[in-house]
């Protein structure tokens, strides 16, 4: 479903520092993947090659069938708000909009009916345990209700990719158990694909499976 191919990016111009450099894996429908390395191996940069955000220097990504590199920025913006959920490190929340308003505007965007959309966010509050804060604003709440909420917001529109980058590293214990069943229970009711970038083992044993991310290039993980 996801197909990657011989994947290479480099920044700096002419002086330019190669981050990735010919990756290649394929994930299945209904397969939930972990990436894991090192700091500053090119894991957060390859998430946002796969979701479009970024554009590879060489190399191709195949999601069900659709070529991301052959399209332009507003078919690949249209692609990742239609298809992909990104939970990113930083949360992205937008502080004028309450965390209702946040987890909905997917929704919204995707044109889903108001009524299906509140019933929607109503069933993602209460998954993270934040209904009680749904007219509560960002800048009110801990940096582990912000993650959760950043999460109910990229699964709230069911997507057929789900991009997770270290989802849990502002959550206690049970919280990151809990979120972590949700993230792999969103993959397999919707038969996508997921992609969890995680450095914590507990989080990467909840995948199909591991690839090592090193500055050589993509691997399996070594069998316990």
């Amino acid at each position: 479903m996801l197909r990657i191919d011989n994947l290479g990016k480099s920044y700096g111009g002419a002086r330019s520092r190669e981050v990735l450099r010919d990756i290649s894996f394929e994930i299945r429908r209904g397969e939930y993947i972990a990436i894991v390395g090192e700091s500053g191996v090119g894991k957060s940069t390859l998430l946002n090659l796969v979701a479009g955000l970024e554009v590879p220097d060489r190399g191709g990504i195949s999601l069900d069938g659709v070529e991301l590199t052959a399209l332009d920025d507003t078919a690949r913006t249209l692609l990742r708000r239609s298809r992909i959920g990104f939970v990113f490190q930083a949360f992205h929340l937008l502080p004028h909009l309450t965390v209702a308003q946040n987890v909905a505007l997917p929704l919204s965007l995707n044109g889903i009916d108001p009524a299906q959309a509140a019933a929607r966010v109503a069933s993602m509050l209460d998954a993270i345990g934040l209904t009680a804060a749904s007219n509560v604003y960002p800048r009110e709440l801990s940096g582990g209700e912000s993650q959760r909420v950043a999460i109910a917001r990229a699964l709230a529109h069911r997507p057929l990719l789900l991009l997770a980058d270290e989802p849990t590293g502002n959550l206690d214990p049970a919280t990151a158990s809990q979120v972590l069943a949700l993230l792999r229970d969103q993959v397999k009711r919707e038969s996508g694909a997921g992609i969890l970038v995680t450095h914590s083992a507990v989080a990467a044993a909840t995948t199909d499976r591991v690839l090592v991310l090193t500055a050589e290039g993509l691997r399996p993980a070594a069998s316990a």
